[in-house]
Formats: C-alpha cells, sequence, structure tokens
C-alpha cells in the first residue's frame, strides 16, 4: 500500500462521513414534522419508547443524534427520564440500518437481478436524480429528497473508495497482525470505542469495519470486540451535548453510556467463555459485509433484550450518581441542542410563545381589575408578569434568530418568522398592563376620583379589550382562523369607542365635572386600551397570514377591512354590544 492508496482511502473516508452527514441532516428536515407528531404520541409505555427510538433513529441515521435530541428533549421539559431511557434503547437498535444497507456492497452475482441490488449498480442513476431534484425544483421538499439521494450516492462511492484502497492490504502482514491483536477482546472494545469517539458515530465506524473486511483479514474474532467498543465510543456525543445541561439531561445522557457499558461488559464475558469452552470455529474465518451487519444488529439487540427489563434499575443508577442533592436548577425553556431537529426546537418555541402569550394576557387582565380594586399584591403580580414576558421576549428572539439561520422547510421557516413578529406583539401587551397599573397607582396618590359617568365609560372599553383579548389568545393558541377573523371588527369598535369616550371627556372637563388632572390620566388609560387592541389584531392577523402563507399583515388587515358582508355584521354587532348609551340606560334602569 504506497502514499496514492493512502490518499485514496482518506478521500474516501471524507465522502463517506460527508456523505452520511448530509444524508441524515436531509433526513431530519424531511422527517421533521414526523418526528414531532412520534414524540406527541409518545407514552410512558416501554415498547412504545423503544419502537420511537428505533424509529426515528432508522430514519437519520444516527443513534448519536437522537440520543442528543432526547437529552434536549429532557433538557427543556419534552420528555421525562423514563420515556427517555426507552427510546435510547431503541436508538441502539435502529442504528444498525445503516450496516444493513452498506452490506449491499458486498453482493456478488452474475445474476442480473441480483447485481441491480448491489450500491455500484444502482447509486449512479440516485445521484443523477438527486441532482435533478436539488438544481431544478424550486420547492424545498423536493430539495430535500435530492439531498437525501445525493447523500446516500456520496456515502457509498466514499464507502467503495475506501474498500478499493485498502484492498492491497489483504497481501501485508503487518495489517494481518495488527488484526490477530485486535482478537484480544478487550483491545478489540478499546479500538472499536476509541475510533467512534473520535468520529462521533457508530454507523459511520461500523461502516469503515465493513471496508476494511474486504481485505480478508478481519476475523469474526476480531470485528466482534470492535463492534462492541462501537456502542461505547458513541456516547461520547451525547456525554458532550449533557455538558451545561440539567440533571435531568445529564441523567439521560449517562443512561446511554450506562446501557452500552453495562450491555457490552455482560456479553463480552459471555463472548469470552464461549470462545474459551467451545472453540467456534467461525470466530476464525473472515468477516463478510452483511457478517459484520449481522453481528451489529444481534449485539444491540441482546443489549436490550437484557437492559429493557432493567430500565427502572437503570433510572435508579443515574439519579444515584446525579444526585438531587445538588443546588438547585434553573428549568432552561429553550435548548439549542433541539437545533438537530429543527421542527421540534420550533414546537418549543411554540410552547414557550404560549406561555408568554398566556402571561401578557393574564397581566393586562389584572391591571383592569387594579383599575377597580387597589391592591399592593396585585401590582407586584402584574410587574412580575411584564418582567417574564421580557425574559420570554429576549430568548425566543435571539433563539428564533439563530433558528432560522439554518437549513430549515420553507413552513418552519414561516412559523419562525410568525413567532417572531407576535413575541413583540406580547411583549407590548404587558407594557401597556404597567402603563394601566402606573396610571391607577397615579390616581391613587394624588387622590383623583373619575365621575361616575367615566367609571361607567372606563367599565364598557374595559370589557371590549378583555373581550379582544380573549379572542387573539384562543386564535394563537388553537390556531383558530374563525375566532381570528371576529378579531378585527372588534378592534375597529374600539378605535371608534376611544375616540367616543375622549369627547365625552373633554366635554366633562369643559363644563367643571372633571379635574384637568384626571383628563390627562384618562387619556393616558384610553390610549393604553386602545393600543392593546392593535396589538390583539396584529396577532389574529399574524395567524391568518401563517395560515395563508403570506406575511404581509398591513395587506391582510386592509383586505378584512374591505368590507366583507360578514366583516360588516360582526361591526354592527360590537357595535351594539358596547355601546357606551346602551350601558349608561342600563345602569340607570338598575338604579
Amino acid at each position: 500500500m504506497d502514499i496514492f492508496n493512502v490518499l485514496t482511502l482518506i478521500g474516501g473516508l471524507s465522502l463517506f462521513l460527508f456523505g452520511m452527514n448530509i444524508m441524515g441532516q436531509a433526513l431530519e428536515r424531511r422527517a421533521g414534522g414526523r418526528l414531532r407528531t412520534l414524540l406527541e404520541k409518545l407514552t410512558t409505555g416501554k415498547l412504545a419508547g423503544l419502537l420511537t427510538g428505533l424509529g426515528v433513529t432508522a430514519v437519520i441515521q444516527s443513534s448519536s443524534a437522537t440520543t442528543v435530541m432526547v437529552v434536549g428533549f429532557v433538557n427543556s421539559g419534552l420528555m421525562n427520564l423514563k420515556q427517555a431511557i426507552n427510546i435510547i434503547m431503541g436508538a441502539n437498535i435502529g442504528t444498525t440500518v445503516t450496516a444493513w444497507i452498506l452490506s449491499l456492497a458486498g453482493i456478488d452475482s452474475g445474476n442480473l437481478f441480483v447485481r441491480l441490488l448491489k450500491p455500484s449498480s444502482f447509486t449512479p442513476m440516485l445521484a443523477f436524480l438527486g441532482i435533478i431534484f436539488y438544481m431544478f425544483c424550486k420547492n424545498a421538499k423536493k430539495k430535500d429528497t435530492g439531498m437525501i439521494l445525493l447523500g446516500f450516492a456520496t456515502l457509498m462511492f466514499g464507502m467503495e473508495t475506501m474498500s478499493e484502497a485498502v484492498s492491497g492490504l489483504r497481501d501485508v502482514p503487518a495489517f494481518r497482525q495488527m488484526f490477530i491483536m485486535f482478537k484480544n477482546p478487550v483491545l478489540g472494545v478499546l479500538a472499536g470505542a476509541c475510533l467512534t469517539a473520535v468520529i462521533q458515530s457508530s454507523s459511520a465506524s461500523v461502516g469503515i469495519l465493513q471496508a476494511l473486511a474486504v481485505t480478508g483479514q478481519v476475523s469474526y474474532g476480531a470485528a466482534i470486540p470492535i463492534i462492541m467498543g462501537q456502542n461505547i465510543g458513541t456516547c461520547v456525543t451525547a456525554m458532550l451535548s449533557s455538558v451545561g445541561a440539567n440533571k435531568n439531561a445529564k441523567r439521560a445522557a449517562l443512561v446511554h453510556l450506562s446501557f452500552n457499558v453495562i450491555g457490552t461488559v455482560v456479553w463480552l464475558t459471555m463472548f469470552c467463555l464461549i470462545r474459551t469452552v467451545f472453540h467456534p470455529v467461525f470466530l476464525d474465518e473472515s468477516a463478510s459485509l452483511i457478517g459484520i451487519a449481522v453481528a451489529h444488529s444481534v449485539f444491540n439487540i441482546l443489549c436490550t433484550i437484557l437492559m429493557l427489563p432493567l430500565s427502572g434499575f437503570l433510572e435508579r443508577l443515574v439519579i444515584a450518581l446525579v444526585s438531587d442533592a445538588r443546588q438547585p436548577e434553573e428549568f432552561e425553556e429553550l435548548d439549542e441542542r433541539l437545533f438537530a431537529t429543527p421542527s421540534i426546537a420550533l414546537e418549543r418555541c411554540h410552547a414557550v410563545a404560549a406561555d408568554m402569550a398566556e402571561t401578557a394576557a393574564a397581566a393586562l387582565k389584572e391591571s383592569l381589575v387594579f383599575l377597580r380594586d387597589f391592591s399592593l399584591d396585585l401590582a407586584a403580580s402584574i410587574r412580575e408578569k411584564e418582567d417574564r414576558t421580557d425574559h420570554y421576549e429576549d430568548i425566543l428572539g435571539t433563539y428564533l434568530v439563530n433558528l432560522s439561520t439554518r437549513q430549515i422547510s420553507e413552513a418552519d421557516s414561516r412559523e419562525a418568522a410568525k413567532l417572531l413578529k407576535m413575541i413583540g406583539d406580547f411583549e407590548r401587551i404587558a407594557d401597556h398592563a404597567v402603563n394601566l397599573l402606573e396610571s391607577a397607582e397615579e390616581l391613587q396618590g394624588k387622590g383623583l376620583r373619575f365621575t361616575s359617568a367615566a367609571d361607567k365609560e372606563l367599565a364598557v372599553i374595559s370589557m371590549a379589550v378583555n373581550d379582544i383579548l380573549d379572542l387573539s389568545l384562543t386564535a394563537f393558541l388553537k390556531n383558530d382562523l374563525d375566532t381570528a377573523a371576529l378579531v378585527e371588527p372588534l378592534e375597529q369598535v374600539i378605535d371608534q369607542l376611544k375616540e367616543q369616550l375622549r369627547t365625552r371627556h373633554i366635554l366633562r372637563m369643559q363644563k367643571g365635572d372633571c379635574s384637568i388632572d384626571a383628563g390627562f390620566t384618562w387619556l393616558d388609560l384610553l390610549t393604553d386600551l386602545e393600543r392593546t387592541a392593535d396589538h390583539c389584531s396584529n396577532i389574529a392577523g399574524c395567524v391568518i397570514d401563517a395560515a395563508h402563507e403570506n406575511l404581509n399583515l398591513h395587506q391582510s388587515l386592509r383586505d378584512t377591512r374591505s368590507g366583507s358582508e360578514d366583516f360588516r355584521a360582526r361591526y354592527e354587532e360590537y357595535t351594539r354590544k358596547y355601546s357606551v348609551t346602551v350601558h349608561t340606560m342600563a345602569n340607570h334602569s338598575a338604579d
């Protein structure tokens, strides 16, 4: 083997790892919605979790990526530790799919149909289809399909290049001696663990072992311990991802390590006993590509059979290793580990934004109560909620911008843009809640009071604002287009109501019924209430825009106001419902 073979080997390895990486990323983007659905349907049942981990890993072709996702889920509160354990076990089986795909390269037959199953026969066509999809299709999903095909073709080409580069080693005595040395099970495990830790992918390291197997120098006796070690080495990725995470996320990463270490120790011991007592002949035979795939699958299935009934023990073990006695940790609302699966990261953003929306709405509702009932506890609660919405805006804005710079689907990109627009409105609603609070405190501090008529008018516009707040919140939380359509006519009524109440109060000041100081505060209150309604209109407009795949909010609002029969009917209904005259007459009748 000369320098040119070494260069060819390096090039083949680079193409193999690059192809596996881009194929995995494209598969994650294409399967994003399905991954989210799997997560939503996940239960605490062992079998459901096991199948989820198996399915996700089989799709994205990486148990390391699945485990890193699980660490992120646990860190963000999307998943508990018990669910994580079952998924991690399933991931270890799912990762064996790659070895089976790569084993197709070992097919050798003169039969035409059998030869067509050989990757070297069909990958050129896959590459051709992939480049057509990638270069000539504008649809993001079709482009991702093209990337999947190109990635697969690249990794298979890299695999074949590696195999050709090392084929000359079959006659090199030193290479034969190296694999004779790896027949020592402990050395084999260490070699497999170190290789996998460096490239951070058990699928890739198994592929490299399969490429070396074409030399005929890799026996099953050497390959099996190396495969066992690869399962330990792949844990490095998850352990690194848990750095800086909360204790449950650290436990999830430790579950992955404990599962593989315990499984390896148990089955390596059994392997050594069987080899010593029975001396199986096949252990000295040269390993084939499909034989390595079988060994990889059997070992991972045996580990799962061993550990699945012991999942409770595994949970207690990691809890003991990462004790609750440590200092309390802050709950991390958003986790960059979820960037590995953008659709789920976006789902988490939506959950945090929902909490932000409910917090802002609660602050505004409390401020409306505060206008009638002064309370120090209520004032503290309003200010605390406003601080929380500020915090949410900071973390969500930063997270969504970073997420948007990554390769995400068009649908996810629109959803991210929608949330970025909405969080500003949520934050401003909370700001207006504090403004209302401060206006009420000013009235209290100066000993000012509104007239009885002003109090009744304030109750009317407060009721309208409370209703529009409920409508916009429901529209966002449930993505309800019918409810969203009810917001804009009510916002128009609140605009009219504000002007009407301002005029009536000016007349009261001119008559001397109300002081100038109270009049200025009254105008501030009306402004904050009317602007709250504006932000509710923006939120509902964003819901409608996103549904129609259009983020031109002002155009949507103009279209809504353009005069549909339904809009006019709703407008007239709200005008009657929030008529100051009607409410004043009703109050007089009650008196």
